[in-house]
C-alpha cells in the first residue's frame, strides 16, 4: 500500500481522516483509511465496483457511520453527536448517482428550500443565488418545471445547483456525470473546475478516468477498501507503482 500523504494539514486542512474502518455486517468494507485533504484540493477516487470509494465519501456527512477512527471535517470532528453533524452538513454539499430531487417542488423551489430553512435566506435572496448556479449549469429555463418534466442529464444539473445553493465549503461527488448525455459532460466538468478556482475542495468519485486527468490534482486508487495508491495524474496514469492499479488501468483505459 502506498503512503498516505502525510503533509500536516495546518490553517488550510479540511478532511483528515485517520484509521478509519467500517463494516457491514461481517463485510470489511473500509480497511483503514488515511487521508488528508487541504483546502482548494480536488480529488478523484477511482477504482473497481464495491472498492468502498462511495462509503469513503459518504462517510464525510454521515450519511453512512465509520465504527473506528477519526473523520474530521472543517475542524468539526465527526460523532454520534447531531450537532456536530448538523455542522458539518451545512458546509459539505453532495451531488449523488440518483438525482434525489422533489418530485413534487418546481426546480427553483427545490434549489431554494435549504438556502431558507437550513441558513434562513431570505426567500429572494435564495431565488437569486439558485437562479446564479441554475444559468451555470446552463439550464435557467427550467427553473419553474418540475423534475418529471426533465431528463436525466437536467436532473443531475439540478442537484448539482442546488448542492451549490447550500454555499458548501467542500462538495462531495459520486459519479456526477453517470447520467450526463456525452455532450453535457464538459459543461459540468466546466463548472467543477471553475469551482475549484475559486477555492472550493472536492471529492469525485468517478470511473470517467479524462474527468480525472482534466479535473483532480490528485488521484486515489481504492481496491478492497484500503487506499491502494495515490498521486498526481500525470504520475498515477503515466507511471502507477501497485500491479493492482496498473490492472485497473490496463481494464478502464483499454
Amino acid at each position: 500500500m502506498s503512503e498516505v500523504i502525510s503533509k500536516p494539514l495546518g490553517a488550510e486542512g479540511m478532511i483528515r481522516m485517520e484509521g478509519v474502518h467500517k463494516w457491514y455486517g461481517q463485510f470489511h468494507v473500509l480497511k483503514d483509511i488515511n487521508l488528508n485533504v487541504r483546502q482548494g484540493e480536488r480529488i478523484v477516487l477511482c477504482g473497481p465496483s464495491g472498492s468502498g470509494k462511495s462509503t469513503t465519501i459518504r462517510c464525510l456527512n454521515r450519511l453512512e457511520e465509520h465504527q473506528q477512527g477519526r473523520i474530521i471535517v472543517d475542524g468539526t470532528e465527526l460523532t454520534s453527536d447531531l450537532k456536530q453533524i448538523e455542522t458539518i452538513r451545512r458546509e459539505v454539499g453532495m451531488v449523488f448517482q440518483h438525482f434525489n430531487l422533489f418530485p413534487h417542488l418546481t426546480i427553483l423551489q427545490n434549489c431554494t428550500l435549504a438556502p431558507m430553512w437550513v441558513r434562513k435566506m431570505p426567500k429572494r435572496k435564495a431565488e437569486e443565488i439558485a437562479m446564479h448556479y441554475l444559468e451555470r449549469v446552463r439550464i435557467p429555463e427550467q427553473a419553474h418545471k418540475f423534475p418529471g418534466q426533465l431528463s436525466g442529464g437536467q436532473q443531475q444539473r439540478v442537484a448539482i445547483a442546488r448542492a451549490l445553493c447550500m454555499k458548501p465549503k467542500i462538495m462531495l461527488f459520486d459519479e456526477p456525470t453517470s447520467a450526463l448525455d456525452p455532450e453535457m459532460v464538459k459543461e459540468v466538468l466546466d463548472t467543477m473546475v471553475g469551482l475549484a478556482e475559486e477555492g472550493m475542495t472536492m471529492l469525485c468519485v468517478t470511473h470517467e478516468m479524462g474527468f480525472a486527468r482534466t479535473v483532480a490534482n490528485r488521484v486515489i486508487f481504492m481496491d478492497k477498501g484500503e487506499i491502494v495508491e495515490q498521486a498526481a495524474p500525470n504520475d498515477f496514469f503515466d507511471n502507477p507503482q501497485s500491479d493492482r492499479t496498473k490492472l485497473f488501468l490496463s481494464q478502464i483505459l483499454h
